[in-house]
């Protein structure tokens, strides 16, 4: 039996060091691996591999952020080594991705509008972070181009937060018919906390109070089924929304 279990444990280390080199991660990841195939494997899961894996939005949301809490600088840290010692098209976007959601979108613009002249220029991850970069440093209809091509391509690509990037970046540019149907599609489709919060904040932004209420409301109606841990991960967006219900009673 223990034979058996050390079999599995090296498959899973090998697994996991093949992952790590097609993805040119950090070498010592290798090492490590290596050294300690079981233990290795589980920290390699849990700090590598399912932060990236194509999981559920709300689940990659959680994990993402109990990494960032347990070191808030550690992605942008290794993509910047990874990109000084290999820049590559690949380092490249995914320190552009770096930036971005360490809240640095004018770094991230510039590094995702020549990511946009290579060789992965079609590749939907890249437009949608080059997209949401664009929209954050104000460039709204420059977005909206992205978004569009991505949608062209896959029309099923992250359909809930291409919903509410797509209702964000029609607001910005004054388009209010557009926003609205994009958030409703989210709301309608999704019913997330996220979904009805943006809608919430854009339609209170617009001075449409009843159709916010509507949504916090419905908010308030998952929120009695919540624990801790759910009121918790939701407490920023929950902040933003309260936020925008007092900008709006002080208009």
């Amino acid at each position: 039996m223990a034979y058996l279990l050390s079999i599995i444990h090296i498959i899973f280390a090998i697994f996991f060091a093949i992952h790590a080199v097609r993805n040119n991660r950090e070498l010592y990841w290798v090492m490590i691996l290596i050294l300690f195939p079981m233990l290795g494997s589980i920290v390699y899961f849990f700090a590598v591999y399912l932060p990236s894996s194509r999981m559920p939005n709300q689940v990659r949301k959680a994990t993402n952020a109990a990494m960032s809490a347990l070191d808030p600088g550690r992605e942008l840290r290794e993509a910047k080594q990874a990109f000084d010692l290999t820049p590559s098209a690949q380092n490249q976007m995914r320190l552009a991705a770096a930036y971005l959601e360490a809240g640095d979108a004018q770094h991230a613009a510039e590094l995702y509008e020549a990511c946009l002249q290579g060789p992965f220029a079609n590749e939907k991850e890249m437009l949608y972070g080059a997209a949401r970069a664009r929209l954050q440093n104000g460039q709204a209809a420059p977005a909206l181009e992205l978004l569009q091509k991505i949608r062209g391509i896959d029309a099923n690509f992250r359909k809930e937060a291409m919903f509410l990037l797509f209702g964000k970046a029609y607001a910005a540019e004054g388009k209010a018919a557009e926003a609205r149907v994009e958030f409703m599609e989210a709301v309608s489709q999704f019913g997330s906390v996220e979904a009805y919060v943006e809608y919430a904040i854009w339609a209170l932004s617009v001075g449409e109070v009843d159709t916010a209420e509507t949504q916090r409301n419905e908010i308030n109606k998952l929120k009695q089924h919540w624990n801790k841990h759910h009121h918790a991960f939701h407490k920023e967006l929950l902040q933003r929304l309260d936020q925008a219900f007092a900008q709006a009673k002080k208009a």
